[in-house]
C-alpha cells in the first residue's frame, strides 16, 4: 500500500474529511513531491477517496516530473481562489466539510485559504495521521539513518583531531564541515562550545581560542539525501579535572538509566524522567535545562519527543536522541548525545563513538 493510500485509509477511519498539506516534510512523505517553498499558496489536498495539488503555475512543469497526482493551477495575475475551488469540488468536498486536518507546519495564510475555502469545519493537525505515519521509520529510511551516523562519527574524529591551545572553536567546526562536505552531507549545524560557553545549550560557535583546562562541547549534524544526523561529544585539553570528570560521569549515568527506561509501550515521559532522576539524585537537576531526546527523521528534531510531559508511548522504529546535560554557568557544559533506533529489546545506538571525554593532548 502506497502512503498515500494508507493515509486515505486512516481518514475514513478517523472521519476526516480531507487533510491539506503545505510544501515541506509532510507532503514530501507521502507524496514524494518537493515543490518551491514561498508566499504562493501550494496545497496536496488528500480526502478518503482522492488527492489533488494546488499548485503555482511557475512550478507546475517542473512539478509534473514528480508525481502523476491531479494538479490545479493558478497563475499570479488570477489568484489561487478560483483553482483551490475547482480542486475541492473535483475531490468531494463541498462547503460544509465536517473536520479537516491542516498540515501544523505550513504557512498559516494556506491553512485558512483551505478551512475558509470548505466555510470553516472544525479543523485538526496532520500530526494526528501524517505525523503518525512518520512515526515509525522503515527499513530504507532506517538504512539512510545509518548512513548518516557513520558520516557523523568521521566529522566528529576530525573534530577531535584539530583540537589543541589556541585553535578557535570555528576552526575546530570547519574540520567537521568539511568532512561532510566530503561525503557529500550538507551540514546543519556544527555547535563548538569551549569552557563557559559549553554552558549555553545552543551556544553560537564563534571565534574564542581554546586553553588548556577548556572542557568542550562539540554537537554536529548534516544532512545527506533525505535525513540528516545529530551528535555530541566531549572534548578537554589537558588532563581533566576532577570536578569535570564528576559530572560527566553523572552525564553519562543519566544516558544509561534513559537507555535502559526506553522500550516500546514506555511512556517518552519515563524516559525523561528516568535521566533527570540521575541527575538530579546527584544535585545538579537545575542545571539540566532542557528534555532528554527529540525525534530524528525528514527533520533534525520531530516528533516523539522526550519530555516531562511527554504522553507518547514509545513504538519499535521510532527513531530519537537520548542527550541529557549539566549546564554549569562560568565553568563548563556536558552534553552526552546519542541518536537511537527503537528496536523490541530496546534502544540501538547509531554511533560507533565511545562517550568517554575525548583528551586532546598539550603540545609544547
Amino acid at each position: 500500500m502506497t502512503r498515500l493510500a494508507t493515509l486515505q485509509s486512516m481518514l475514513r477511519q478517523a472521519g476526516v474529511d480531507a487533510v491539506a498539506l503545505g510544501p515541506g516534510p509532510h507532503m514530501a512523505y507521502i507524496a514524494d513531491v518537493h515543490p518551491h517553498a514561498d508566499e504562493r499558496p501550494c496545497l496536496l489536498v488528500a480526502t478518503p477517496t482522492g488527492a489533488a495539488f494546488l499548485m503555482p503555475a511557475l512550478n507546475a512543469e517542473e512539478m509534473r516530473r514528480q508525481t502523476e497526482l491531479p494538479f490545479f493551477t493558478w497563475a499570479d495575475e488570477d489568484g489561487p481562489d478560483a483553482a483551490l475551488k475547482a480542486l475541492v469540488e473535483s475531490v468531494g468536498l463541498k462547503q460544509g466539510a465536517k473536520l479537516v486536518q491542516v498540515d501544523e507546519t505550513m504557512r498559516a495564510d494556506f491553512a485558512l485559504l483551505f478551512i475558509e475555502m470548505l466555510g470553516g469545519p472544525q479543523s485538526k493537525f496532520a500530526a494526528e495521521t501524517v505525523g503518525r505515519m512518520r512515526l515509525s521509520k522503515d527499513a530504507a529510511e532506517k538504512a539512510e539513518i545509518l548512513r548518516n551516523a557513520e558520516i557523523d562519527d568521521l566529522a566528529m574524529e576530525a573534530a577531535f583531531a584539530t583540537i589543541k591551545p589556541g585553535v578557535t572553536e570555528r576552526e575546530i567546526a570547519e574540520a567537521a564541515k568539511n568532512v561532510f562536505k566530503e561525503f557529500g552531507a550538507t551540514p546543519l549545524f556544527t555547535i563548538v562550545g569551549a569552557g563557559g560557553n559549553g554552558a549555553f545549550p545552543h551556544y553560537a560557535t564563534g571565534d574564542q581560542a581554546v586553553a588548556e583546562g577548556d572542557a568542550i562541547v562539540i554537537d554536529i549534524g548534516a544532512r545527506s539525501g533525505a535525513f540528516s544526523s545529530d551528535l555530541t561529544r566531549m572534548a578537554y585539553v589537558g588532563t581533566p579535572s576532577a570536578d569535570y570528570l564528576k559530572v560527566h560521569a553523572v552525564v553519562e549515568a543519566a544516558v544509561q538509566a534513559a537507555c535502559a527506561a526506553a522500550k516500546p509501550g514506555v511512556a517518552a515521559r519515563d524516559v525523561d524522567a528516568a535521566a533527570r532522576g540521575v541527575i538530579t539524585a546527584a544535585g545538579y537537576g537545575p542545571y539540566f535545562t532542557h528534555r532528554t531526546g527529540h525525534g530524528l527523521g525528514l527533520e533534525g528534531h520531530e516528533p516523539p519527543y522526550l519530555t516531562a510531559t511527554s504522553e507518547t508511548i514509545l513504538e519499535e522504529g521510532m527513531v530519537f536522541s537520548i542527550e541529557p546535560g549539566i549546564y554549569l554557568p562560568g565553568k563548563f557544559g556536558i552534553r552526552l548525545e546519542e541518536i537511537v533506533i527503537l528496536e523490541a529489546d530496546g534502544p540501538r545506538i547509531v554511533s560507533r563513538l565511545p562517550r568517554d571525554v575525548f583528551v586532546a593532548p598539550i603540545e609544547a
